[in-house]
């Protein structure tokens, strides 16, 4: 298991995603211009880069905005997409069908019909993502704690209660 960075101001709109696939430019030598491995998405929060890479705290993008993605472990693929004619590839979307069937990076493209499902689909995630979750679980609290907690001193208090029934709030 381990992390993954992408730069806020380059992030595709939406991250979370079940896989992301990895493209290895030329850099990888023969290796290279192709994608072969996956990792699947275990999670993703919005931190720095200096958070990130603590090494490189007076790095001039230290401050910037990046998403870390928690990744499982790498599994490569049967077989390798190949570059063909796309030469530098920054995110696309694509399903684990056309991933798996794929023989270039062109066939990974999802066109049509489908494409507004899959972006339905994006589009639903990103707004589930969005809403507060907590894994805490259910707990009753004794009112003593409760209120000590609180700041609360005393159990009792005399409140006046108005009755506000007949007054006109225009």
């Amino acid at each position: 298991m381990g992390w993954y960075r992408i730069p806020l101001r380059t992030a595709p709109k939406v991250v979370a995603v079940d896989y992301l696939a990895f493209y290895q430019p030329s850099a990888f030598g023969e290796r290279g211009g192709q994608i072969e491995f996956v990792a699947e998405v275990r999670g993703h929060e919005l931190t720095t880069r200096g958070e990130l890479l603590k090494d490189e705290a007076d790095n001039p993008r230290a401050k910037e905005e990046y998403y870390k993605i928690q990744i499982g472990g790498l599994e490569k693929l049967k077989e390798p997409v190949l570059a063909d004619k796309w030469k530098r590839i920054t995110f696309l979307y694509t399903t684990g069908e056309y991933l798996l069937k794929a023989k270039t990076i062109y066939d990974l493209v999802v066109d049509g019909d489908e494409r507004q499902v899959l972006w339905r689909s994006l589009r639903e995630r990103a707004e589930n993502e969005q809403l507060y979750k907590t894994d805490l679980p259910e707990v009753d609290i004794p009112p003593e704690v409760l209120m000590t907690l609180l700041g609360i001193k005393e159990v009792e208090a005399n409140y006046e209660i108005k009755d506000l029934s007949n007054d006109d709030f225009d």
